[in-house]
């Protein structure tokens, strides 16, 4: 596998980013960076009320993250390997989303302070998954806050992080569409997936799931 220093894991709510960074760390010896959503103390009140709390909390987000993000010093990204389960710059996917002209312009005063001190990955690995699919597995996992989510909301995610990442060139890019691959109990998906993201050379890479090459 290609050394890579600092890999990000992105992708809509529930496709399984914490999930396949703790997997990738353990798998490289690396460490995990994994953004503290439950600390967020509006994020239950957007998800009951998005127009009232929408600003309040992409603005903790943007500050938590950006802290996070300042402590992967040069000399840790030297020594140590880290899987993070978020790209930094993923925030504006959700301000753009979620805030109104007002708002938008004076995060991006304060986003646009902020970015350019912020390291960028070397490899990029972006989940895909159908809306459909992403419902199921928040469901499933259980978090209270989350159930508030709709279906509609999640579909405008899906397609804001799409036309994100068909536009993204900062760094080489995997883009792994998780409906049809199960890399927490399929080891075989597991192994193969690992393997693709260690081949990742440079560019926009698509992975082809196993059971399509068959």
């Amino acid at each position: 596998m290609a050394i890579r220093r600092y890999i990000a894991i992105e992708g809509p709510i529930g496709v399984g980013k914490t999930t396949l960074a703790e997997i990738l760390a353990e798998e490289l010896g690396a460490r995990t960076l994994l953004e503290d959503v439950d600390s967020n103390p509006f994020l239950p009140r957007f998800y009951e009320d998005p127009k009232k709390y929408a600003f309040q909390t992409q603005v903790f987000f943007l500050l938590s993250r950006y802290q996070q993000q300042r402590e992967l010093s040069q000399y840790e990204l030297f020594n140590t390997s880290v899987v993070s389960d978020y790209l930094f710059a993923k925030d504006r996917i959700f301000a753009y989303m979620n805030l109104d002209e007002n708002e938008l312009a004076l995060y991006e005063e304060l986003y646009r302070l902020i970015d350019a001190r912020v390291p960028k990955p070397d490899l990029v690995v972006y989940l895909q998954a159908s809306s459909e699919v992403l419902i199921d597995r928040i469901k499933r996992r259980g978090k209270y806050y989350e159930q508030n989510i709709t279906s509609q909301y999640l579909e405008r995610l899906v397609v804001a992080y799409n036309r994100y990442f068909f536009y993204y060139k900062e760094t080489p890019l995997l883009v792994v569409n998780t409906s049809a691959i199960d890399f927490v109990d399929s080891r075989e998906d597991r192994e193969d997936l690992i393997k693709e993201i260690g081949s990742v050379k440079g560019g926009v890479q698509y992975y082809i799931p196993l059971g399509s090459r068959k």
